[in-house]
């Protein structure tokens, strides 16, 4: 019979491989949108769109995910959601007309509640001390998106955008069949008396939640929406093509992802707001670099001469700053959800699933407004603008309720006491 140390590490290993695999079809949309933006000549906002409709689903199906993860136990509702995802991906190559591709990108985007699913069953598995590193490991599955960036190129110019469909499906069966042979079931995890999921709800009342809905949504989000955009911006700004734009991109992508178990043992070091905070700080200060466009400034001197001088972010340090923002996003992903562990536990599943909710959201609104921006101003760089101001929200946000809320309890409950012969004197 396995030790319960052996169950822990086999639920950990299984649960993040499942993971990072339903994050590859997750975002796979991204890759095979630009052969299909270019197939049937849809605008930079139809492209938006099309990135996005699997996040919007994958988002929705969060809340009520978790619920049933804590009432049913994270294996049966794992393993169902990886089977639920397969017709809509596999039926993905026969997809001739947009609106098709909308409907089964939906279907595909089931993919992206694994995350409420896996979370809580992998945070259930381990003590209190230990799960802002557990977490963080589950979390590293993230690095999906990079594995698409890798893989769904390559076979799209080798083969077509329509095989990557295919050849992902068949690695969901895979993944489904190795997921429920190393995994495991404990009764004393479920919470059979849990409340209604109406009732549950009443979570929403909590203004800390919808705090910790904007931290995600920042971190989260903003890494799903740049990951799903990314390959297109480097199209865009530096002209290069699809797979040397989804290499570069992984310079992003990969490190955000696997960097998130770093940022689960900081969490427990050093505490979820301290480290919170430092990653919102990083990430905006490099969107103010990263927001600037190319720009020639004409100077005027005597004699009517003049001298024009062209600035502009060379791709290598754009990439760098970009790399900081990974890493920062990256971290920031397992120091919110650390927030979560510390202060919910029987709802953890439910709470997990509505932060997770607002992270998805972030992610499917991104990439439309996007779009929409670089077809309105015709400025690519617009798209960090829009990062700076979402982060901006976070780190005020951060500092209103946090930073100055020590300072204002000291203040207000903690005046000193005068002593009977101060008083009198």
């Amino acid at each position: 019979m396995a030790s319960e140390r052996f169950k822990q590490y086999s639920i950990l290993t299984a649960n993040t491989f499942a993971f990072t695999i339903m994050f590859m079809v997750w975002t796979v949309f991204g890759e095979i949108g630009v052969p299909i933006q270019e197939e049937m000549g849809l605008s930079d906002t139809q492209f938006g769109l099309l990135t996005a409709v699997p996040i919007l689903t994958g988002s929705l199906v969060r809340l009520p995910l978790g619920a049933w993860t804590d009432k049913y136990g994270g294996r049966p509702v794992f393993f169902i959601l990886m089977l639920a995802v397969l017709p809509g991906l596999w039926l993905v190559q026969f997809a001739t007309e947009y609106w098709q591709l909308l409907v089964l990108g939906a279907m595909v985007g089931l993919a992206g509640g694994s995350f409420s699913v896996g979370i809580t069953y992998t945070a259930k598995w381990f003590p209190r001390e230990r799960q802002g590193l557990a977490m963080g490991v589950f979390g590293a599955g993230n690095a999906g998106a990079a594995v698409t960036k890798y893989v769904a190129p390559t076979i799209i110019v080798v083969l077509s955008w329509q095989a990557v469909s295919n050849i992902y499906a068949a690695i969901v069966v895979v993944t489904a069949i190795l997921f429920w042979f190393f995994t495991y079931t404990n009764p004393e995890h479920r919470t059979a008396d849990a409340p209604k999921l109406r009732e549950q709800i009443a979570v929403l009342n909590d203004p800390k939640v919808w705090k910790y809905c904007q931290y995600y949504s920042v971190v989260f989000g903003g890494y799903v929406g740049v990951s799903l955009y990314l390959t297109r911006y480097y199209m865009l700004e530096y002209g290069v093509g699809i797979q040397l734009a989804a290499l570069i991109a992984t310079i992003f992508v990969l490190p955000s992802g696997v960097i998130r178990a770093f940022g689960g043992w900081l969490s427990d070091r050093f505490g979820a707001h301290t480290v919170t905070w430092w990653c919102m700080w990083a990430s905006l200060v490099s969107f103010f670099f990263m927001s600037y466009p190319p720009t020639d400034y004409t100077i005027h001197g005597l004699d009517g001469q003049t001298t024009t001088l062209h600035l502009a972010m060379p791709v290598w340090l754009f990439t760098a700053l970009l790399f900081i923002v990974g890493i920062a996003w990256g971290i920031g992903k397992a120091s919110v959800f650390k927030y979560l562990s510390d202060e919910y536990d029987r709802n953890l599943g439910l709470v997990s699933g509505i932060v997770g909710l607002a992270g998805g959201m972030g992610g499917f609104l991104l990439p439309p407004m996007f779009g929409a921006l670089i077809d309105l101003t015709g400025v690519p760089t617009t798209i960090w603008m829009l990062c700076f101001g979402f982060t901006l929200v976070s780190v005020v946000w951060m500092w209103w309720t946090e930073r100055r809320e020590p300072v204002l309890t000291r203040d207000r409950y903690h005046q000193p006491t005068l002593k009977a012969d101060d008083q009198t004197r």
